[in-house]
């Protein structure tokens, strides 16, 4: 089986979808343009026309191949080697005003043709038992290929040379005195996907999306005090160059360095504190604070897996004031490297960028063709996906970001010459939050101390509490553009059977005014 990247040509295949579902066969006969491979585009032509026969008044189908392999590290040996892949169609229907999906792992135009029977006996069933009509917002069809830049693809790269890429961390690491143990890993994705819609689109995507890290422990044998420290390498939607490039070998000793002084450093006193947040600390915070209170299934209660509902209902839209009036936060599934970005989603939206909370105002949500019409737009944002041929498709996060300050010539530097008494955090540690997404709490991986604009010494036992709106109302400056920077998870969880999606956050360093700071041991010593 042939997976082609290449870009369709206007007079492809794709025009004979549409027609085929329509009743004419004579515009297919005459579309004879190259596809990425034109026995796939008539296995996805016979599962739209057979559920269209079957009753359907739309439909789409996708052919999707995933693929993952990771190699993890434990101080000088190999522990974990994986390999994974998964390929099938699956087919979506909209019959009687209600969804119907169904899937297979075997591809051919007879299986094709009975899921999509499938799935329209699925939707005559969910009809009985439909409320609201599903009404699709209307997209245009697009005939297009989109694919990650990559220069090395990272599933040519052999496992030997990954696992001796994270096997030279160790040596660095353990040459600093206190450095007990260190956990190494590197992770490839890879999806590839061709989607077919019963309204003429034909689609081929191909994403590659890395990530790799380790973590470094620190501890006192008098004592049997340990910490951790975890390196900051973002993952990021591109080739095995970034990875091949990174310098997770060249920072073993700092990371270290900075396990051996968290171990030693005293604990934090709590109390209110003006906050000083790094982009690898910040970005979950927009993950969890902003990013899933936006989903609109969520703010209408429709969805409530990992960590509930959102307290952002349609209501506040437009009158929330969310943040402090410089704070503008936004979707983009178009930001290059971002984990998120692709070409077009999975309803066949080609993707965007747009704002969520604008100069600190509440003003929108991230949705999908069939969610569009519940908040009166008219279009939908382009945040439908699936994981795999199996899953059927719904909302999940796009990339989500703070936009930069303004001002420029403000990097972290003159966050921290700024402030007169605070704390810098950087990295992520154990964090929670609220069923409505809005109280939560936020550790860290390294903390220090700002006093008279200068950072004065490590601490620990450091968290951040606040809730979503008080957190980002506090925010009085901001980083400028050269200072952003994007980081984000390969796995971020939804749904019920639950689904995974990866998903980018950009930020620059935010310093926020008077946070609760807590002790996470529960005390302070000197």
């Amino acid at each position: 089986m042939a997976f082609s990247r290449r870009h369709f040509l206007l007079t492809s295949a794709a025009a004979g979808l549409a027609s085929a579902c329509a009743g004419s066969r004579e515009q297919m006969q005459s579309a004879r343009g190259p596809i990425a491979d034109r026995t796939l585009a008539e296995v996805l032509e016979r599962a739209l026309v057979a559920a269209k026969r079957a009753g359907a008044s739309y439909a789409d189908a996708r052919l999707v191949r995933r693929r993952n392999e990771n190699v993890a590290t434990r101080e000088d040996h190999v522990v974990t080697v994986a390999s994974g892949e998964s390929y099938g169609i699956g087919v979506r229907v909209v019959a009687k005003g209600a969804w119907g999906f169904s899937a297979a792992s075997k591809v051919d135009g007879a299986v094709a043709e009975a899921v999509a029977q499938r799935a329209v006996e699925i939707a005559l069933t969910n009809a009985k038992l439909q409320k609201r009509p599903v009404e699709l917002a209307p997209v245009p069809t697009y005939r297009a290929s989109w694919a990650t830049p990559t220069k090395v693809d990272p599933f040519t790269v052999p496992l030997a040379d990954r696992a001796a890429m994270l096997l030279s961390i160790w040596p660095e690491a353990k040459a600093v005195a206190g450095v007990k143990f260190c956990s190494a890993w590197c992770e490839a994705l890879g999806e590839w996907k061709l989607f077919a819609s019963s309204e003429g689109s034909l689609i081929e995507q191909s994403i590659v999306r890395l990530g790799a890290g380790y973590q470094v422990t620190a501890s006192d044998a008098a004592t049997g005090d340990f910490v951790t420290r975890e390196s900051e390498l973002p993952p990021r939607q591109t080739g095995w160059e970034y990875i091949a490039s990174a310098p997770l070998r060249a920072d073993a000793r700092r990371i270290a360095e900075d396990a051996v002084a968290k171990l030693r450093a005293p604990s934090v006193v709590p109390g209110k504190r003006n906050l000083v947040l790094t982009p690898s600390n910040l970005w979950l915070t927009i993950h969890e604070s902003v990013g899933h209170p936006t989903e609109l299934d969520r703010a209408l209660g429709y969805e409530a897996n990992f960590a509930g509902t959102s307290f952002a209902t349609p209501d506040k839209l437009g009158k929330l004031k969310y943040a402090a009036p410089h704070v503008t936060l936004y979707a983009d599934k178009t930001v290059p490297g971002g984990l998120a970005t692709c070409g077009y989603d999975d309803d066949g939206v080609k993707t965007q960028k747009w704002d969520l909370v604008k100069d600190g105002l509440f003003v929108g949500y991230q949705t999908t063709r069939d969610q569009a019409g519940w908040i009166g737009e008219k279009a939908s944002r382009g945040t439908s996906y699936a994981e795999d041929y199996a899953s059927i498709p719904f909302q999940r996060m796009p990339n989500v970001s703070l936009a930069p300050g303004a001002k420029a010539g403000v990097g972290l530097a003159e966050v921290i010459a700024a402030t007169d008494d605070g704390i810098l955090v950087s990295g992520n540690g154990s964090w929670s939050i609220d069923h409505q997404r809005y109280n939560f709490q936020f550790g860290g991986q390294t903390f220090h101390e700002i006093k008279g604009g200068k950072v004065t010494g490590p601490l620990r036992d450091v968290a951040y509490q606040s809730n979503s709106v008080e957190f980002w109302n506090s925010c009085d400056m901001l980083g400028d553009e050269k200072s952003w920077e994007l980081h984000g998870s390969l796995h971020d969880g939804k749904g019920e059977p639950s689904q995974t999606n990866a998903v980018s956050h950009g930020c620059p360093p935010a310093r926020f005014s008077q946070v609760n700071i807590l002790n996470t041991r529960g005390g302070s010593k000197s």
